[in-house]
């Protein structure tokens, strides 16, 4: 039956664009260490924005996968190997790590003892801002985040070849442990990789921040790989324009989240009105930094809000593709008006490098990603909702795909 074959026996052309995928990442990424000798600090600051990107598709997809196995629903089970590649990818993540951690004292300040020792407010936070712990707790999350997504998807593999129902009981209990700890550990992720950059400032709702932008950026791509797979058979008789009414919604959703999380941040930092809180904002607002901040509440809410209110745009994949891919770029938009301007707090500047390493870095992402993808099963036969909520939104829908098999 064509949906007990892998992704690679389905779409042959997986295994040229791996090779595309990871030759062009690769040269790039090469490429852009020649600045390395020259421009140090840019080379890491444009190498953190491109990491977090790729971190979030990965994290988001993990984080989405838990959802979907503790809430269920159509849209999950279509997207569930996407889910389960991106999350696979995690590994290699954890070894593109090490550049950041040997550019730490390019790109935190607490890192420099001379100027902790000039500095009172650095000396309070030493305790925690100091850098063996810091490493420590990078290896924590990686613990955790690998762990979680070895286990969901060995027992995953474990489902498709033995159909046994108590393994999605299993998968149920640790994805609600797992969200828990992805909760946690992302919070303080963010606080060690992006907020620590400027140590004087700190905000309690950063790390949700971050949540809510990785579950954009993780939905958003499973939208573009759903659209693409979806072209293709046999996938092209399975989903249907419903699935993908679904996939809008949601990221209707996390629009409206992550605009929630920025104003709600904006709104109590302003309300206290307290020096050490306000200074981040500074120089984002009364520089040209404020262009792209305003670009932001454009095209990051109000555009891809008012679109998505749209029940064509959310059922026609050709306009749905449109937005998500739109909703990537602003992604990387968002991380970089959270991480340049503590490098450039006189005006916007714009690195080759701020378009090249994050190019190159997505590249080699997606070419570990179509790796995974290749060697399963198009489609999850064996998860206990297949059946029924693929015929449940068909009925819905009313449309009718050919016969699969």
């Amino acid at each position: 039956m064509p949906l007990r074959q892998t992704a690679d026996e389905l779409i042959p052309d997986l295994a040229r664009w791996q090779r595309r995928l990871l030759t062009g990442g690769v040269i790039g990424a090469l490429v852009s260490t020649l600045d390395l000798f020259f421009e140090p600090t840019q080379f890491f600051q444009s190498y953190l924005m491109a990491y977090m990107l790729c971190l979030g598709v990965t994290l988001g997809c993990l984080a989405l996968g838990m959802v979907h196995q503790l809430s269920g629903g159509a849209w999950g089970v279509v997207a569930r190997r996407p889910i389960g590649a991106a999350a696979r990818v995690l590994p290699v993540m954890t070894l593109l790590f090490l550049p950041i951690v040997f550019g730490m004292r390019h790109l935190y300040p607490w890192t420099h003892a001379d100027l902790v020792a000039r500095d009172e407010v650095l000396q309070a936070k030493q305790l925690y801002l100091n850098i063996p712990f810091f490493l420590i707790r990078a290896a924590v999350y990686f613990i955790a985040w690998n762990a979680v997504s070895f286990f969901l998807n060995a027992w995953s593999l474990e489902q498709d070849r033995t159909d046994d129902p108590q393994i999605a009981r299993r998968m149920q209990r640790l994805s609600a442990g797992g969200l828990v700890a992805y909760g946690l550990t992302i919070t303080f992720a963010s606080f060690d990789w992006l907020m620590s950059l400027e140590p004087h400032w700190f905000s309690t709702i950063y790390g949700v921040l971050i949540i809510g932008g990785q579950g954009l950026t993780g939905l958003a791509f499973l939208i573009i790989v759903l659209v693409w797979l979806g072209r293709r058979p046999p996938l092209d008789r399975i989903i249907v324009p419903a699935h993908f009414h679904d996939l809008g919604n949601l990221l209707l959703a996390f629009v409206m989240l992550w605009a929630y999380f920025s104003f709600s941040q904006y709104l109590i930092t302003w309300a206290g009105n307290l020096p050490e809180e306000i200074a981040w904002y500074l120089h984002r607002q009364h520089t040209s930094w404020r262009i792209v901040g305003a670009g932001l509440v454009l095209f990051h809410f109000a555009v891809p809000f008012a679109l998505l209110l749209s029940r064509t745009v959310k059922r026609e994949p050709q306009m749905i593709v449109k937005v998500a891919i739109g909703i990537m770029i602003v992604r990387l938009v968002d991380l970089f008006w959270l991480i340049a301007p503590e490098f450039h707090r006189e005006g916007v500047w714009i690195s080759w490098l701020d378009i090249l390493l994050p190019t190159s870095l997505f590249a080699i992402w997606l070419g570990c990603f179509v790796w995974q993808l290749r060697g399963r099963a198009i489609l999850p036969l064996h998860d206990p909702e297949f059946d029924e909520a693929l015929g449940r939104i068909i009925e819905r829908a009313g449309e009718r795909p050919r016969p699969a098999h």
